[in-house]
């Protein structure tokens, strides 16, 4: 009985460490998403585009914003008959101010969203071009790993890659 028991135990033994070589043929990677997002030149030059944008809005905002002030003082200084006028005038001025105010937030958001959605494409791109030549099975982002050494750290491959296919707008 005491043999029986023993060749079972050898043969789990021999399965369990037999099947562990299935896994070490598995190739694990890594990457740190929100470096390879800043370090990649067409999130730098898309940065600069929509910074020079909410500049351009910023200073038409503050324009349109001066003329509703100036309205508002000239709506004091104005006799009674003319009250009404100017009044009508700023509330029309007023309205029209924030449905341009509300378009271009919401142009301005929808612009960057679409930006980062061709950012993140290209990375990814990258981070599979980077795995299919390295044979890697699974490629993770850092921020869900407790640990990692790193011999997994793809990172600063994949910047390469997507910096090398990268053309800027002429």
């Amino acid at each position: 009985m005491k043999k029986i028991i023993i060749a079972s135990l050898i043969a789990v033994l021999l399965g369990v460490f037999s099947g562990s070589d299935l896994f070490a043929a598995d190739k694990f990677g890594y990457v740190n998403l929100g470096r390879i997002f800043d370090e990649y030149n067409k999130t730098k030059d898309y940065d600069k585009i929509l910074e020079k944008k909410q500049k351009d809005f910023e200073t038409e905002r503050e324009t349109k914003i001066n003329e509703i002030k100036s309205l508002q003082d000239k709506l004091s200084l104005v006799d009674e008959k003319q009250k009404a006028a100017k009044k009508t005038e700023l509330e029309e001025k007023v309205k029209a101010f924030q449905d341009y105010e509300r378009k271009k937030v919401e142009a301005l958001k929808k612009e960057r969203d679409e930006i980062l959605k061709e950012v993140l494409k290209d990375i990814e791109k990258a981070v599979h071009q980077q795995a299919e030549s390295e044979s890697y099975t699974l490629v993770f982002n850092d921020r869900v790993l407790v640990y990692q050494t790193k011999d997994g750290d793809l990172t600063d491959k994949v910047i390469a890659i997507v910096n090398k296919n990268y053309q800027p707008a002429k």
